[in-house]
């Protein structure tokens, strides 16, 4: 059910019309990187941290303390991506607290990064996008994350909500952990983790920005075509790095040692097709397995070292 799609399209050219202005809200790691890449593009965008650095041109937005934007400051987006997770409460602190800004501005379009989780344990069948679970199923945080979905899809803006599995790319990834020592090569039968590189996360939304409205499905997986155990993961993150592997555990015999959070991590099970994003909108993915991500991450990380 999954597929890598048609060719990648040439992504070099500005997705967005002259004169559209981007806000990305949170400069995390997915935002920092869609937010870079739309710069290179020419668009002008504007991001929010919680505490931006001295000399940082971030605008500061803690739903926490109260601290928001002004509406000046926030004059003339017309395009939004929302990376930031749901607050204490299960809320989205986004519409919380910037709602009453946002109504102000003529938005044609507003990407809300949410959550694979959404769907549940599906004890490793696949899963689509046409797949609900019932919320009492999910975990705690899963089922803020539908929540937080569904207040944006009902807001009246030009919605669409991108369900992210596991999240890597250069400086995020498993080979960080091997070289500090720090990597665990547990194997829990027949679980699979599916996973997507950051660069595929800002070429599926920079490839629905390009394409007409209509055309925009409301929910989209991004996710890449290779679902796997995360103990294949690291043995070829291993294999690329040339060092030796951890010592292999079943699941079952450290899952006594694992935190409540930990232990909730390799609960739910699934594999999430991505057919709608390549055969459906054509989307080709740069990196279909982890191989390829993993290969693209030490070649970056090793030229940045120079």
């Amino acid at each position: 059910m999954s597929n890598t799609g048609v060719l990648a399209p040439v992504d070099a050219v500005n997705p967005l019309p002259a004169g559209a202005q981007l806000l990305v809200i949170g400069g995390g790691y997915c935002g920092h990187r869609f937010a870079t890449r739309l710069q290179e593009l020419g668009t002008r965008v504007i991001t929010t941290r919680r505490n931006p650095e001295a000399g940082s041109n971030a605008l500061a937005f803690n739903s926490d303390d109260g601290t928001i934007p002004s509406a000046e400051a926030l004059a003339g987006t017309t395009h939004v991506l929302v990376t930031a997770p749901p607050d204490r409460e299960g809320q989205d602190p986004c519409l919380k607290a910037l709602e009453s800004q946002l109504r102000r501005l003529e938005l044609q379009w507003v990407g809300y990064l949410s959550t694979t989780g959404v769907y549940g344990d599906r004890k490793g069948l696949w899963v689509n996008e046409d797949d609900e679970a019932p919320l009492e199923s999910l975990l705690r945080r899963s089922a803020a994350r539908r929540r937080c979905e569904e207040a944006w899809l009902s807001s009246g803006w030009p919605v669409q909500i991108f369900r992210l599995p596991g999240i890597y790319g250069p400086g995020r990834n498993p080979m960080g952990s091997l070289r500090r020592g720090e990597s665990r090569l547990v194997h829990k039968q027949g679980q699979v983790f599916c996973r997507i590189h950051v660069d595929d996360i800002v070429g599926a939304i920079t490839h629905c920005l390009a394409l007409l409205a209509e055309r925009r499905p409301a929910l989209l997986n991004v996710v890449d075509a290779w679902p796997a155990p995360s103990s294949d993961v690291i043995s070829y993150a291993a294999h690329l790095l040339g060092c030796s592997l951890p010592e292999f555990q079943p699941f079952e015999a450290i899952a006594g040692e694992l935190s409540p959070m930990a232990l909730s991590f390799w609960r739910d099970n699934r594999r999430v097709s991505n057919q709608r994003l390549t055969q459906g909108l054509g989307y080709g993915l740069k990196y279909p397995s982890f191989r390829e991500g993993l290969r693209a991450c030490l070649n970056e990380e090793q030229a940045q070292l120079g």
